[in-house]
């Protein structure tokens, strides 16, 4: 709490943003929203996050405005999240870390994770924030994934990792 605290006392907005945002498990849960992983089983198989964490980052990313919790079912009670008009204005800088992670953080004989296909032209929207194509603004509602077939098994074992160990 202190330093939430002491972010509030400064006028920087990087701190502030850093207060609410600036832990790799809170950028890693907001990841997996705005890939629509909504239920905290997905969001906590695709993170790695122990049940606790998930849960404690969850209540903050809420409390902080980021994220609603709907529930889906009485018996027993279960919620899923999802990003509020704040949350999804985060989009723009999961573009850009993941535009420096494609550039900085990779092998060359990697390749990208995901690619993206413009809803509005139709072509590839390169790593953004503005569509290689058309020059139109990247909005994550105006993208197609395509992940990788390298990317889709990691997700897909991560899952089956999780699913076997519950």
């Amino acid at each position: 709490m202190e330093e939430k605290n002491s972010a509030i006392k400064t006028l920087c907005p990087i701190a502030r943003s850093e207060a609410v945002v600036g832990d790799r498990w809170t950028v890693l849960i907001l990841r997996e929203l705005f890939m629509h992983s909504h239920r905290f089983e997905e969001i906590q198989a695709q993170t790695g996050g122990t049940p606790q964490m998930v849960a404690a980052r969850l209540k903050k990313l809420a409390e902080d405005g980021l994220v609603e919790r709907r529930r889906y079912t009485e018996r027993p009670p279960r919620y899923e999240y999802h990003l509020t008009e704040k949350g999804e204005a985060f989009y723009p800088v999961i573009l850009a870390l993941r535009a420096w992670g494609e550039t900085w953080c990779k092998l060359p004989d990697e390749g990208r994770a995901i690619n993206y296909l413009h809803r509005t032209c139709g072509k590839p929207t390169g790593l953004g924030p503005v569509c290689e194509g058309c020059g139109q603004t990247l909005r994550r509602d105006d993208l197609i994934p395509d992940p990788s077939p390298a990317y889709q098994a990691e997700r897909q074992a991560r899952w089956e990792a999780f699913k076997a160990l519950s």
